[in-house]
């Protein structure tokens, strides 16, 4: 008998942002945001949304893995008008003492502003909370923005993977594998 487990309450809250699981109607803001977007996915390992179908089609599996997984969390910026979906940010439990994070990505026009250091920040502060001693991250060699993340919060360079090919482009890529430990 397979238990299923309600995560729907699991919130992050950072000074400007809240991760949190998703609703359907944040496909809208997604699409504009992040999935119609080619830099976003880059160095990701799915092909933007070339139509609004598309984006629906996403938000529906989004919300499927976001039912599954504890933290696999939408992220949400505050504005004065209220919540805006910018991007998503997610991790596991490798086992007590580690966590690792599962992908962290917003849309271009909100990169450079700080989001992403708080968003792995409030990662890693909660994988500490729930008892983790050691909190990895990787990053595509090439994506020199995901190196500063991880650099600026104190992420050390553990290990590099072996040479993958991307199946959506044939390029080949190494993987930076960083690691942190939580005190």
């Amino acid at each position: 008998m397979k238990i299923i487990t309600d995560y729907s309450e699991v919130v992050i809250e950072t000074s400007n942002l809240i991760m949190k699981k998703a609703v359907f109607g944040d496909w809208e803001q997604l699409y504009r945001n992040i999935t119609s977007r080619p830099e976003s996915a880059k160095y990701m390992l799915w092909k933007i949304d070339d139509s609004e179908e598309e984006s629906k089609d996403r938000m529906l599996r989004t919300l499927d893995f976001q039912s599954k997984e504890k933290y696999a969390l939408t992220v949400y910026l505050k504005t004065e008008s209220g919540l805006e979906a910018i991007g998503w940010a997610s991790m596991r439990e490798v086992n007590p003492d580690v966590y690792e994070d599962m992908g962290i990505a917003i849309g271009p026009d909100f990169v450079g502003k700080g989001y992403g250091k708080q968003i792995l920040n409030a990662l890693c502060e909660e994988a500490r909370k729930q008892g983790a001693k050691e909190f990895h991250c990787s990053y595509r060699e090439k994506n020199l923005a995901s190196k500063r993340l991880q650099d600026a919060c104190g992420f050390k360079f553990n290990y590099k993977s072996e040479e993958k090919i991307d199946p959506r482009t044939d390029e080949k890529y190494v993987v930076v594998n960083t690691k942190k430990y939580l005190m």
